[in-house]
């Protein structure tokens, strides 16, 4: 299992925007099952789709990897 610091960042963001995850899926163009691999740290979203995250939550790509506190 990878360092799970991105996944649990992106799990509070989305709960912090109020949003189930297959909202936030449906708004990246993946499944609710790939977004649920990011959260549990099997995967690792790709750049884009974190840009995308940053965009929705409004926040900056940084933060998302745990860079910066928020």
């Amino acid at each position: 299992m990878l360092d799970n610091k991105i996944g649990d960042n992106i799990r509070v963001l989305r709960k912090k925007n109020g949003l189930l995850q297959k909202d936030l899926a449906d708004q990246l163009n993946i499944t609710r099952q790939a977004l649920s691999n990011y959260e549990v740290g099997k995967r690792i979203p790709d750049i884009f789709e974190l840009i995308r995250m940053a965009e929705i939550f409004k926040v900056s790509v940084d933060e998302i990897i745990g860079r910066e506190g928020f």
